[in-house]
């Protein structure tokens, strides 16, 4: 059966659109401290479980999603995911916390790291034109996720109850999966897609193994890149609230508006960062990050007005969510796709380590200080940092690409 790309992206976001339901925990932490009596750290326990889970089960099993193909990766990131969310109905109907960070924490976080990669490789196949706009679409079903969960599971905690919550959308989320899982696949010629179909404008610079691209200094490069902003990133989200409402005055209702918005520009970012890079390169979009996040945290110590503070939140935000979906766009440009997924599993370790630091870091900081004008000053040096790397990787990116022309015209003569 002939295969149409976009219905391919279509069941990438389906899958990455339920796997992204999870950053909506915080909806269930109210419900499920008052109803149950569980502290709000044993709850948490369960999101930070699945969320460090998440991004090293992506290495762990990239090389698994790359020998079974997207197909059945996705399949097996269904039942985990499903049977995490479900069982969690269960830990709450017997009241059994351990139970919970089993569901809700490990199950759902293996199928989370699973489902995250396995259709990531397969769009930049099938998208060789436009490899950030593919990545985008999918990883922005993956950042909206939550926008959509939030509301629906706390109306169905208002009718239904917690459990039954946990239940429905379990089940829902393992249909949706499922379905996505059935309908994509690998495009049998590659190859001639690339060349005769799509046009060429997302040719790879090598096309590399995992174990050979880690051992190239570009790898490295990207992942100490992608982890300043993804630990940059989260620091924001963590404590965007209580920030602005103590740098500017922001009220405590004005403040929640605020995250919702956040919520948008990541989502936003996702896609609008990705597609403009098909055009500008990844290497430049990243330069681009980091000049803006530079600035951003240089200003925010001096900055007073209430809607410059929150802009600048609003963009640092976004271009955490942008350097995910370029992520994999960039590793296909640098290494190839013929082991993308387990490149992109190892380079997505990234985001449980900055899962970790970027709360961490603040918090130690404000704690120690009982300012956010130092953890400003550390971000902005981290960034620069960043910034210097990502400088550097542009200009290797140039001197290979010339290479390659060059050594095209030799042979061509």
């Amino acid at each position: 059966m002939n295969k149409n790309r976009w219905l391919i992206a279509l069941s990438a976001i389906a899958i990455h659109l339920s796997i992204g339901g999870a950053y909506a925990y915080s909806v269930y932490k109210n419900p499920i401290t008052t109803q149950m009596g569980w502290s709000e750290t044993n709850v948490t326990i369960a999101f930070t479980i699945m969320m460090g889970l998440a991004g090293f089960s992506a290495a762990l099993f990239g090389s698994f999603v790359e020998k079974q193909g997207p197909r059945k990766s996705a399949m097996l990131a269904a039942v985990l995911f499903g049977l995490g969310q479900a069982g969690a109905g269960v830990a709450i109907a017997i009241d059994s916390v351990v139970l919970y960070w089993c569901t809700y924490g490990l199950l759902s976080g293996l199928g989370m790291g699973i489902g995250y990669i396995s259709p990531v490789s397969t769009l930049v196949k099938w998208f060789p034109d436009r490899r950030g706009l593919a990545t985008g679409m999918a990883v922005l079903g993956f950042g909206s996720g939550a926008l959509i969960t939030a509301p629906v599971a706390t109306s169905l905690m208002e009718q239904f109850g917690i459990s039954n919550t946990y239940f429905i959308l379990g089940i829902s989320y393992f249909t949706l999966m499922l379905l996505g899982a059935l309908y994509i696949a690998p495009p049998k010629q590659e190859g001639a897609l690339n060349v005769s179909k799509y046009g060429t404008t997302g040719k790879a610079l090598a096309q590399l193994s995992a174990r050979e691209a880690v051992r190239t200094k570009h790898f490295w490069m990207l992942w100490a890149m992608h982890l300043i902003n993804v630990t940059a990133g989260l620091m924001m989200i963590s404590v965007a609230s209580p920030m602005a409402q103590e740098v500017v005055g922001l009220s405590v209702a004005g403040a929640a508006a605020m995250v919702g918005l956040m919520g948008l520009f990541n989502g936003g970012g996702r896609l609008l960062w990705a597609a403009a890079s098909d055009y500008i390169g990844r290497h430049n979009i990243f330069v681009i990050f980091f000049i803006i996040q530079l600035v951003a945290f240089v200003s925010l110590p001096f900055t007073t007005n209430v809607l410059v503070f929150q802009a600048l939140i609003f963009l640092v935000v976004s271009c955490y969510g942008g350097g995910f979906s370029n992520l994999p766009a960039f590793a296909s440009d640098l290494f190839g796709t013929k082991q993308l997924g387990v490149i992109h599993g190892y380079l997505l370790t990234t985001w449980s380590l900055g899962g970790i630091f970027g709360p961490l870091i603040v918090s130690t900081i404000r704690n120690a200080t009982n300012s956010y004008t130092p953890v400003f000053y550390t971000f902005s040096v981290l960034i620069a940092i960043s910034l210097c790397i990502s400088l550097w990787i542009r200009r290797d990116v140039a001197k290979k690409k010339q290479q390659v022309e060059q050594l095209q015209e030799a042979s061509a003569v």
